[in-house]
């Protein structure tokens, strides 16, 4: 990776590990796959999204866990 050209532009850019690989890459208004290093990785994680291979744990409602009222 090559330093940011300014002082200023390096204020707004900072070196971050990829999400999905944890190779270095820079967190930039010019890096379009932020916080991704690659199209491949950002498409990988979209892909792990969509099968849903991540999950949020949560309890069951109670709500839930009721049966509906009988219908009369």
């Amino acid at each position: 990776m090559t330093a940011p050209p300014d002082s200023s532009a390096a204020a707004r850019r900072i070196q971050v590990a990829c999400p999905a690989c944890g190779e270095a890459t820079w967190y930039a208004a010019d890096n379009p796959y932020r916080p991704f290093c690659s199209a491949r990785c950002q498409g990988l994680d979209f892909g792990a999204w969509a099968s849903e291979h991540y999950r949020v744990g949560a309890a069951p409602d109670e709500a839930d866990d009721a049966s509906p009222p009988a219908a009369t």
